[in-house]
């Protein structure tokens, strides 16, 4: 087959796998808690090996405390480190997130920037984290963020292949339109997590089954969750 009708076979493979989903999962969205663009750039630099949930928590407390970027470009090390601790290699964060104030002070009034290139030259921000910015906070279809959750499950459906998130980026933006693409953040990543599991992917309830190319998917084909048995007090 020659490469270029591969390419559509894929591309419409794609299509109709994220119209099914997003009819599966209507409620995906960013699960990090924000109000304004700095707000959901910190908490994105939080995230980094560390789940949305633990960063919700976090979150409030700190920017209770560091409420815009002059503020947070001003923070004590050991203060901040001490807000951050429980989300894990709180050093690392700390000083990324300081760093990342004060660029934003120095070279953009303390606003957060609207261009890829000016972002991915932010301390603490990546391709990954500027994609979740400019498409969650301002509207701006500029790529897929790509974390493990879109890796994983668009190698399993075969809309993607390889373990490189800046390639497989650029196979599913070649795929998907464009003004889909931070929907279809939202949607891999929620599809990772509620159903296409890591080590226990839920096949048998999952929607796209029949179009999924995960080899392995038949022995998770029973993996419904099981329903919870009412107690005694309950049935009677």
């Amino acid at each position: 087959m020659p490469r270029s009708a591969a390419v559509r076979e894929t591309a419409a493979r794609a299509r109709k796998i994220l119209a099914i989903l997003e009819k599966a999962h209507p409620e995906a969205r960013c699960a990090l808690t924000h109000e304004d663009p700095f707000e959901l750039a910190v908490a994105t630099i939080l995230s980094a090996q560390c789940t949305d949930a633990r960063v919700n928590q976090v979150t409030p407390g700190l920017f209770a405390r560091y409420r815009n970027a002059e503020a947070l470009a001003a923070a004590e090390s050991l203060e901040l480190e001490a807000l951050i601790r429980s989300t894990g290699f709180f050093r690392a964060k700390a000083r990324n997130l300081v760093n990342f104030a004060k660029v934003l002070v120095k070279d953009h009034g303390g606003a957060v920037p609207r261009k890829m290139e000016d972002l991915v030259l932010l301390p603490g921000i990546g391709r990954k984290t500027a994609n979740v910015v400019l498409g969650h906070a301002f509207g701006i279809e500029e790529g897929i963020a790509v974390d493990t959750h879109v890796l994983r499950v668009s190698n399993r459906l075969g809309i993607a292949k390889g373990t490189d998130p800046v390639k497989v980026e650029q196979q599913l933006m070649a795929e998907i339109p464009k003004k889909l693409w931070t929907r279809t953040t939202d949607i891999l990543i929620f599809h990772g997590r509620k159903v296409c599991d890591a080590r226990k992917p839920l096949c048998g309830i999952c929607p796209v089954y029949s179009l999924c190319r995960f080899q392995g998917k038949a022995a998770f084909a029973g993996s419904a969750p099981k329903k919870a048995k009412a107690s005694p007090r309950a049935r009677a």
